[in-house]
């Protein structure tokens, strides 16, 4: 691979491994285990001592190529392909910590992963503080002597604030932490954790990578000592390996992600700046806008906006519900990321199990709706808002 190539030309080409047929598309090799010629070969290969696959569990060639090209876009020397986004983050905690050591996160985080960090993480002796991740000193002052690692994701689901990934990392590093990254909503093409210093990327596949609405899938990614060191052993021992055909099916996801983030986001852009217009509209929340209260640090860590707009609508949970219901275009669903415009409210759906105190510290409010934009036209998108707000009271 030439490592002069572009994102878009990495996603087409990098890591494609091709079988003595000369296929064009990627192969899918669905198979559990390898032959080996001797029994010494095999030996070699279980010692390491020659390259080769053993088990699918471990790694598949088709599973090889989508990490490749993954590894590829993000800047990473390797990468491990799970099941699914929440697989991806469980282990990239889970791997490199131990009952008695300490997690600082941010408290705003997607439903599931605080989940693991609040809730499961402490059922195995690793404690976790949570912090309000916009501001540096409120990660120094949860330091503790067992901290080892920091995780965050930014910009964050679904109110879309921005951590500065880089003084984050700086903190960490003095005092030996490891900063895990979710990026799913800055997306690769957008923002590179591991350039700011994070030393670890997580992301669920099924967003973007996909992006059409077909397959579950996650991964991980970080240097490789780290990976051989911390999560090469629970990777290959509690089995969260994605499937091959799971693999393929990315491979030719990611091929469109550059195109289809480009008007996914020309569309989140153009919605924005519609429903900041609107009366009905108490508040919009949009990294490529100006008047996002983090607009420095986004102008610093990220080159474009997002696929995605958090809003509040006046009428709380009534008139989020009348807005979703009348839209004909954009679809209720809480995934994200899909070549389908979708929209939902969150306080009901993926951050229902939070208190309506932890919520509210998170600016989640009965009226504060989650847009993902699509690929459609985004007059189109435009249009259905305009005769969905019609619904909605002033």
């Amino acid at each position: 691979m030439s490592k002069t190539w572009r994102p878009a030309t990495q996603l087409v080409h990098s890591g494609t491994l091709r079988s003595q047929f000369g296929e064009t598309s990627e192969a899918i090799y669905l198979t559990q285990g390898f032959v080996y010629d001797t029994s010494e070969a095999a030996e070699a290969r279980f010692k390491g001592e020659t390259d080769g696959f053993i088990y699918a569990r471990y790694g598949s060639p088709t599973n090889d190529m989508f990490e490749k090209r993954m590894c590829a876009l993000e800047g990473a020397e390797d990468a491990r392909a799970t099941a699914s986004g929440m697989a991806a983050v469980t282990a990239a905690i889970l791997c490199q910590l131990k009952a008695g050591d300490h997690i600082v996160a941010a408290r705003a985080l997607f439903g599931s992963c605080r989940w693991v960090v609040e809730t499961l993480a402490p059922k195995y002796g690793i404690e976790c503080t949570l912090v309000d991740g916009r501001f540096i000193e409120n990660w120094e002052k949860a330091i503790r002597p067992t901290t080892k690692v920091f995780f965050l994701e930014s910009p964050t689901n679904p109110t879309l604030e921005v951590v500065d990934i880089a003084a984050v990392a700086k903190l960490a590093n003095q005092i030996g932490a490891k900063v895990v990254v979710d990026n799913v909503f800055a997306t690769p093409l957008f923002q590179k954790p591991l350039e700011l210093g994070a030393h670890i990327v997580v992301y669920s596949a099924t967003k973007h990578i996909d992006g059409q609405g077909r397959s579950l899938g996650g991964v991980i990614l970080s240097d490789k000592q780290w990976i051989d060191e911390n999560l090469q052993d629970y990777f290959r021992h509690t089995g969260p390996a994605m499937s091959p055909f799971t693999a393929w099916t990315l491979l030719k996801g990611i091929e469109t992600l550059p195109l289809r983030v480009a008007q996914q986001t020309a569309n989140a852009a153009k919605i924005a700046d519609f429903l900041a217009d609107q009366g009905k509209v108490a508040k919009v929340i949009y990294p490529g806008r100006k008047d996002h209260p983090q607009a420095d640090i986004i102008a610093k860590q990220m080159t474009g906006g997002s696929t995605l707009v958090a809003f509040e609508l006046k009428g709380g949970k009534e008139a989020a519900f009348k807005l979703q219901n009348a839209l004909e275009i954009v679809r209720i669903s809480n995934n994200l990321g899909d070549s389908k415009s979708l929209i939902t409210h969150p306080a009901t759906t993926t951050h229902k199990n939070l208190s309506d105190e932890a919520r509210a510290e998170l600016g989640i409010s009965p009226g504060t709706v989650r847009f993902s934009a699509g690929i459609e036209d985004g007059d189109d998108l435009v249009e259905d808002f305009a005769r969905a707000l019609e619904q909605v009271s002033a």
